[in-house]
């Protein structure tokens, strides 16, 4: 293949991490315009200002939640990028369905935490979170099953096992929590629990790396292509 052919094509793989870069960009800035501040009366005294701002505290609490989330996702998808060497229409298309629970992320948050005792604002939040991470899911597999083709440096079994396990780890959370809400609400606010389903991740994440190895193993190529820029 011609010198030219891979610089286009490198550049249209650069065109895409830039268009999902903006989206995520996008996506989390909304996750804050979305807390809408509070309009103080006039005489209003420092206490009632205060309770004004303690009342958006779940609005807070959902944001942060988010922006992690997105965060990590956007760090998979980092990842998972740098071994890609080449493109085709239906990593396309699995980017932009990726891409479409990633933009629906600010209105789930905000329903969800605009609603936190609500049973339907939960789940619709898990829900698109976990599609979040399935369609990062299909996206990695398929990488992996086109190494060679579409990507290099994902030789390693561990590697693989690795990164297929931590892209299935905050859906499955995310699912934990929703199926801990059906079976726990029969029992009364004790379904609540299910709520702090997302702090599983770190852990879990930790466990993994112990298990396969360190996370170093996702970022060798990331690596390798960094050092093979500075030679040249």
């Amino acid at each position: 293949m011609s010198e030219h052919s891979e610089l286009k094509k490198e550049f249209q793989i650069e065109r895409m991490i830039l268009f999902t870069d903006a989206v995520f960009a996008i996506a989390v800035t909304l996750l804050v315009i979305e807390i809408k501040a509070p309009l103080i009366a006039m005489h209003a005294s420092f206490g009632e200002s205060l309770e004004q701002l303690l009342e958006l505290l779940p609005n807070f609490m959902g944001f942060v939640m988010s922006f992690f989330v997105i965060a990590i996702y956007w760090r998979s998808h980092h990842r998972l990028f740098s071994f890609l060497k080449n493109y085709n229409d239906s990593i396309i298309w699995l980017n932009f369905f990726f891409l479409f629970f990633i933009v629906l992320m600010p209105f789930s948050s905000s329903y969800y935490s605009e609603n936190p005792t609500f049973q339907l604002p939960f789940y619709f939040y898990s829900i698109n979170v976990s599609l979040i991470g399935v369609l990062n899911y299909f996206m990695l597999n398929y990488i992996i099953k086109h190494r060679g083709h579409l990507s290099e440096g994902l030789d390693h079994i561990n590697t693989r096992r690795l990164a297929r396990s931590r892209s299935l780890a905050i859906p499955s959370i995310f699912f934990f929590g929703f199926l801990l809400d059906l079976v726990l609400r029969p029992f009364g606010s004790i379904h609540y629990l299910s709520r702090w389903a997302p702090m599983l991740i770190w852990p879990v994440i930790f466990i993994l790396n112990k298990i396969y190895g360190k996370v170093d193993d996702l970022e060798f190529h990331e690596k390798l292509q960094i050092k093979k820029k500075r030679k040249v």
